[in-house]
């Protein structure tokens, strides 16, 4: 069976990009303004027309998930090993979640209450990062199995901070979802990485 190795490849840039801002704002207090605003968007449009509109329509947006990817993707590779975990513990929590329609349900229109503030602030506004961040501890957090990062004390004690990782991390699992529904599955992390190894290369030469 064919796959669309495309949407796939695209989907699963989307979780690792937001994971690799996890890791970062953890540890450094900093994150790259155009990853980080492609990130938060990806939550606030509810009907894309396509996997590349979830990311604003254009491959740029996705270079910081594109070029983790790669490494990732290399044999042996030891780089980016917390932005791994956290991408698996992210599917993971997916698949939890797609059993739940009613907290499917309270996410979906909770964001579109969330779209409406970005519009009148702006989609990284503190207030719009605070309410996704919100919505993440609600729902998300109150399963078992949790996502622990790692990070400097100094940063993650501070609430801003701890909003963008809760913030960062519901987007990493809104690319999970778009990943699952373009028909990716975590068999293909296995047995078919050299597909999404030459896709991620395709897109990176393309930029």
């Amino acid at each position: 069976m064919s796959k669309n190795w495309q949407d796939i490849t695209l989907a699963l840039a989307g979780v690792f990009q937001a994971t690799a801002l996890v890791e970062q704002v953890a540890k450094t207090g900093h994150v790259p303004p155009d990853a980080y605003k492609c990130s938060i968007e990806s939550m606030l449009d509810l009907n894309p027309e396509s996997t590349l509109a979830v990311y604003g329509g254009n491959l740029e947006n996705l270079r910081t998930g594109l070029e983790v990817m790669r490494e990732l993707l290399r044999p042996g590779s030891q780089k980016h090993r917390e932005t791994l975990r956290y991408g698996l513990g992210v599917l993971h929590l997916q698949k939890k979640l797609a059993g739940r329609r009613d907290m499917l349900g309270v996410i979906g229109s909770r964001l579109e209450q969330v779209a409406q503030q970005a519009q009148h602030f702006s989609s990284t506004h503190e207030n719009v990062i605070a309410n996704l961040g919100t919505l993440y501890t609600e729902t998300l957090s109150t399963f078992r199995f949790r996502i622990q990062v790692n990070g400097d004390y100094n940063y993650l004690q501070q609430q801003r901070i701890a909003n963008q990782i809760r913030a960062l991390l519901l987007a990493s699992v809104r690319s999970a979802i778009l990943w699952r529904q373009v028909g990716g599955n975590r068999l293909q992390l296995l047995f078919y990485r050299k597909h999404i190894a030459q896709q991620v290369d395709d897109f990176l030469r393309r930029m």
